[in-house]
């Protein structure tokens, strides 16, 4: 018991969830299956008594409220699934915004040691992709189809056997015992079955999961390689275990199925055989419908209560298995996020060269020096981002939609003209003319619709219409033919060139710099880390390259 309070304790942390949500939900709720109880004993009740035949100005008000407890049934059912969701999507968003947060300040630099179970910085993708995907949506389950139900389970259970112990003390054992079985023994016996299949089903599910993911990124080297029908099989044959194992796991859920109908029947057949036993024992029925039973016995609308107030009264408990299902999952998938959770501490680069506003500084150097960790370093991807300061590394993503969209990422209210000054700015002009629908035409695939030219044209034409102050490009003319990549770059680090405005400083990391470049600064990077700066004055300083020396970041 300690450790599944724990367990919702950690919970309630990580989503944030406050408990006044979680008990309007209840309360609407409990109005909502209320409503079914009273509306089941108050129709049974009706037709009792209208068999009697009595005037029928004496039913009007119990039709009446019938008819309101209908109605009140459906809307304080549509409320409550409202306020259910609204509480639980807060919760997986906040879950999951914490989950991103955490990893994104995870030192992912340093060297790792242990078990990657306990880094979340060594897991696959396949996996990491499962404890920020369907391990949140998890957690809002357990909102949804578990506490909420719960505790209005409880409410409605404990009204029903009260109300049926007005009439008789023997149905109302006989309902609660068949409560306890529906709801507290068909639960444990459905949380069993949960937890033998998530355990069994955990290590095949993320094993589909890694081998698809592998698949989707890399179906083309795959496919070379002649790899592709063996990564399919391991896609396909942890799928069939996963399926198979909960399969095997399945016989308790069957009997878990089975407790509730077979809890509906013996209580109404328990409470069928009582009330005829009462009913026969009394002298007959009172003539008036307010008149009591006679001594030892009950009137024909207390036996129609007694006999179909319990159907009502389990459909509270029905989704009780599936509730402690949820917490199974809910409660493996808390411990994994916590694992994702769990980072290391960022380092803090010092000793960084400065970037002077309106300055065009050219960062070179050989391959596996460091050039590209010192952009990161200066745009704080290592510590805290800088605001203001943005980097376009070499390999940014092109997303499967439209040039225009593409393009707005780095800026959301690019207008149409803007893209297109942007695109022809980078020499993408006669290309943008070419395509069908100009701007707007779909870049089916991403990078894969354009040739590596094109990408690097429509990456730099992003990083021009992005608002920060400093740009910190990592080779934006790779891929480039000789000449227009020349142009380009001496049309980056020249202020009066009129492709970036001199305000905003410009740092171009590049293998090809041409000779009669007008960069303001030149940073060499040598192999080890040390860092030289050349500024347009002759002066050099050859001691700030502490950046990636006394951090001992991976240089790239």
């Amino acid at each position: 018991m300690s450790l599944l309070l724990n367990d919702f304790r950690r919970m309630r942390e990580l989503a944030g969830l406050p408990w006044w949500r979680v008990g309007v939900s209840v309360l609407w709720g409990v109005l909502a299956l209320g409503s079914g109880l009273g509306l089941a004993g108050l129709a049974a009740w009706l037709i009792a008594r209208a068999w009697e035949m009595p005037h029928v100005l004496e039913l009007s008000v119990a039709v009446v409220i019938v008819r309101a407890l209908g109605i009140s049934r459906g809307v304080c059912r549509y409320v409550e699934r409202l306020a259910t969701h609204d509480a639980a999507l807060r919760a997986m968003t906040r879950a999951r915004a914490g989950v991103y947060s955490a990893l994104a300040a995870a030192d992912v630099w340093s060297l790792r040691r242990g078990r990657a179970e306990d880094d979340p910085t060594r897991l696959r993708r396949g996996d990491l992709l499962t404890r920020i995907g369907r391990d949140i949506d998890d957690l809002g389950a357990v909102v949804v189809r578990a506490l909420v139900p719960i505790a209005v389970a409880l409410v409605l259970s404990v009204a029903a056997v009260m109300t049926l112990a007005t009439i008789s003390l023997a149905a109302a054992g006989v309902l609660a015992a068949a409560l306890v079985v529906a709801g507290v023994v068909a639960p444990w016996l459905s949380a069993r079955a949960a937890r033998e299949a998530e355990t069994a089903v955990r290590a095949d599910r993320i094993a589909f999961t890694t081998a698809a993911v592998t698949v989707l990124d890399h179906a083309p080297e795959l496919r070379v390689a002649g790899r592709l029908g063996d990564a399919l099989g391991d896609a396909a044959g942890s799928a069939a275990r996963a399926v198979a194992a909960e399969d095997r796991a399945a016989a308790r859920g069957a009997w878990a199925a089975a407790a509730l109908p077979l809890s509906i029947g013996a209580s109404v057949l328990g409470a069928l055989l009582i009330g005829i036993m009462l009913y026969g024992s009394g002298s007959g029925a009172p003539s008036g419908p307010l008149q009591p039973a006679p001594a030892g016995g009950i009137t024909p609308m207390a036996l129609a209560v007694l006999v179909l107030l319990p159907l009502s009264a389990f459909e509270a408990v029905a989704v009780l298995p599936a509730a402690a299902q949820a917490i199974t999952h809910g409660r493996a998938a808390i411990r994994r996020i916590a694992t994702a959770e769990r980072v290391r501490n960022t380092v803090s680069p010092r000793g960084l060269p400065p970037l002077p506003a309106g300055r065009r500084i050219v960062v070179v150097g050989p391959s596996g020096a460091g050039k590209t960790t010192l952009l990161m370093s200066w745009a704080g991807l290592f510590d805290v981002p800088r605001p203001g300061v943005t980097f376009f590394a070499e390999d940014a993503h092109l997303f499967g939609t439209t040039v225009l969209e593409n393009l707005r990422v780095a800026r959301g209210d690019l207008t149409p003209e803007a893209a297109e000054a942007a695109l022809r700015a980078v020499g993408a002009g006669p290309w943008l003319d070419g395509l069908p629908d100009g701007l707007d035409t779909e870049l089916v695939g991403g990078a894969a619709a354009v040739s590596g030219g094109q990408r690097r044209r429509i990456l730099l034409a992003r990083a021009l219409v992005a608002p920060a102050r400093v740009l910190l490009l990592d080779e934006p003319t790779e891929h480039l033919e000789a000449a227009a990549g020349a142009d380009l770059l001496r049309a980056l680090l020249d202020e009066t060139s009129g492709l970036v405005e001199p305000d905003r400083t410009v740092v171009v990391v590049t293998h090809r710099l041409p000779p009669d470049h007008r960069a303001g600064t030149v940073v060499e990077v040598a192999p080890g880390g040390s860092v030289i700066i050349r500024s347009d004055s002759g002066e050099s300083a050859p001691t700030c390259g502490s950046a990636l020396r006394e951090n001992a970041l991976p240089i790239r």
